[in-house]
């Protein structure tokens, strides 16, 4: 079922479920006016409808904030072509808003992918960028290239935050690391959002970044010291802290199921969101890829650094999360479609000060995901307008 494209307009839709953060509604509807949602409500509407979804579900547009690639790209690339093809190829999947989330690299690679992509966050194509490194730990680095890994230098963030002309949203550094707490009070004072993550930190040194204004844990659990009874380390530390909101992608290969569903009630569904870290294999066959400066091998859709076997990204995409989400719930499927629709929409939106974007209310933007009772894509209203359904890259 496709829903027929149509001029931007007075646009009534309804459905069997209607989701979001604050409430559900069997049967429901959304009303639209250009790119701005004039109505939400339950029962059956006043007109007819421009489009009936029957047996499906509507939520809010997903917001991923940590995304590094997709359809055989990467937002490293120098071609803005091939930028552009990421962001429409994982909006095609429902995510209506994308950080561009860049790798460690060298200065000068780094300038360059930060001025290029912030051309895309002026012309709305982007939300912003996410700056994931160089300022990470050695010991913590995961599928960052090591040579390029690095204490925070105040001229160096300085600089990437001025060539990004205010693009640069979030920056995820290693609260350890030399000069680190500076920088990231440089970050918090530049109007951006400092991430805790690839970080062999204790748990009282995170307490001190946090103190510092660090606000998210990027992809919890993972390129983090572990938790350990004697150690707790970073983890227990972002997830005890009210003010702080943790990452997690729950493709079932970074996390177990059940370690997702602990977090959800450890923090509450308002402080977790849900990012895919997808690298250019997401909707790409398996086969062999690059992650900045590394090769990747994509096996049945994971991806590996080849020596190492250490994963690299992922190849997810949100809708596929979404529904993995509501499936390994412990919650009734109505809870857990509503908690689903805080930590893929409301809870980064939160993060980053959208209120536009966070759920369909009234004066909110027109950005809705349909669902199939499966929980599979069937389209995607950005702004108030359709836009191509997910099939083809």
């Amino acid at each position: 079922m496709k829903p027929t494209l149509g001029a931007d307009d007075a646009v009534l839709l309804t459905a069997s479920n209607v989701v979001h953060p604050t409430g559900q509604h069997s049967p429901g509807w959304v009303r639209t006016r250009g790119d701005r949602i004039v109505g939400v409500g339950g029962g059956l509407p006043d007109g007819a409808p421009d489009q009936d979804f029957p047996g499906c579900v509507l939520t809010p547009g997903f917001v991923d904030m940590h995304v590094h690639g997709g359809a055989g790209a990467a937002y490293t690339s120098v071609d803005v072509d091939k930028l552009a093809r990421v962001a429409a190829f994982h909006l095609r999947h429902g995510t209506t808003t994308t950080m561009a989330s860049l790798v460690s690299a060298s200065p000068s690679d780094l300038e360059r992918s930060v001025a290029l992509l912030a051309d895309l966050v002026e012309d709305g194509v982007l939300a912003g960028i996410h700056l994931e490194g160089p300022w990470l730990s050695p010991r913590r680095g995961g599928a960052h290239d090591p040579r390029q890994l690095r204490p925070p230098d105040a001229a160096e963030v300085d600089r990437l935050l001025r060539v990004g002309r205010g693009a640069v949203r979030m920056v995820t550094l290693a609260p350890e690391l030399q000069g680190a707490l500076p920088a990231i009070r440089r970050v918090v004072d530049a109007g951006a959002v400092a991430a805790i993550g690839h970080t062999d930190a204790t748990y009282e040194i995170t307490r001190d970044a946090i103190a510092a204004g660090a606000r998210v844990g990027t992809h919890l659990f993972n390129g983090m010291r572990p938790l350990h009874h004697r150690d707790p380390g970073p983890v227990l530390a972002l997830l005890e802290d009210p003010e702080v909101t943790v990452e997690v992608i729950p493709d079932g290969v970074h996390l177990h199921p059940a370690l997702v569903r602990h977090v959800r009630r450890a923090a509450g569904p308002d402080r977790v969101a849900v990012v895919t870290d997808a690298m250019a294999a997401a909707g790409m066959p398996d086969g062999d890829f690059r992650l900045g400066r590394l090769d990747v091998h994509v096996r049945e859709r994971v991806a590996r650094l080849p020596e190492s076997g250490t994963i690299a990204g992922s190849t997810a995409t949100m809708d596929h999360l979404f529904g993995k989400v509501v499936r390994h719930s412990d919650l009734p499927r109505s809870d857990a479609m509503l908690q689903a629709a805080t930590m893929t929409a409301a809870t980064p939106a939160a993060d980053f000060e959208r209120p536009d974007i966070r759920e369909p209310e009234r004066g909110r933007r027109a950005d809705v995901v349909v669902l199939d009772n499966d929980l599979s894509l069937v389209a995607v209203l950005r702004s108030g307008r359709w836009v191509e359904p997910a099939g083809s890259t």
